[in-house]
């Protein structure tokens, strides 16, 4: 054997010369995969310019130093990079998504909390976007929440002062305009935390709604995360 089990890591070997090139090079691994953050896994092109120690997860389609090495971490490593292969049951925070993970097997289940052998699970996530208001007595977001969530609540604050000539206005979603909060502020800084007293399905993707109270929006931004957990699938 000439790599360990688990984290694939190079193993010295009787009479070998040059016996600390093989022992840096597993304590880049180790560094790496212990307390496992993944900086991305969407890159196909490696960056050119990052620390000794960062990981990305390789992404099908991926070029240059990483071809080849499809479903693998990369960890850099003095200026080029080592690999390794996960094994499910490990876990990661991945920075770029903010959500933490679980190997299955075959890939990454990014906001993974439970997930069985037949790939059956649960994931939390949480979706994010700075929304710029436009004129109008209404403003909706994107997409946030996604089909078949269970939404836990929505929270948002306000990151530039929203202005028109409205009094406080509404965060809800279409037929229920106030769910998650209502005589909202509109200075910057202020805030709504609008927690269900119990989970709502959403089976269609949706938008989070807001609303002026007593007059129109006239611009300012909102930055809205909507909250949610989803049921993941066994396979087939």
């Amino acid at each position: 054997m000439t790599d360990t089990n688990r984290l694939s890591l190079p193993l010295l070997r009787a009479s070998q010369a040059q016996k600390h090139v093989t022992m840096n090079d597993a304590l880049m691994r180790l560094d790496g995969l212990t307390q496992l953050v993944i900086a991305s896994r969407s890159l196909p092109l490696p960056p050119a310019a990052v620390e000794d120690g960062t990981v990305h997860g390789v992404p099908a389609g991926a070029v240059n130093a990483w071809a080849g090495h499809e479903g693998e971490l990369a960890i850099r490593a003095n200026g080029g990079w080592v690999f390794a292969l996960p094994k499910a049951g490990w876990r990661a925070f991945i920075i770029d998504e903010g959500v933490p993970a679980i190997h299955d097997g075959v890939a990454w289940r990014g906001g993974a909390a439970t997930l069985a052998p037949s790939g059956a699970g649960m994931s939390f996530g949480v979706a994010q976007t700075d929304h710029v208001l436009g004129a109008g007595a209404t403003s909706e977001t994107a997409v946030l929440i996604p089909s078949g969530a269970m939404l836990f609540g929505v929270t948002a604050r306000v990151t530039d002062p929203i202005t028109g000539n409205l009094s406080t206005w509404q965060l809800g979603n279409a037929g229920a305009p106030d769910r998650f909060g209502s005589g909202l502020g509109l200075g910057e800084g202020s805030w709504a935390r609008g927690v269900l007293s119990a989970p709502m399905a959403f089976y269609a993707p949706s938008g989070v709604l807001l609303t002026a109270t007593g007059g129109s929006f006239a611009g300012g931004a909102v930055r809205i995360a909507a909250h949610y957990a989803e049921l993941g699938l066994p396979s087939g």
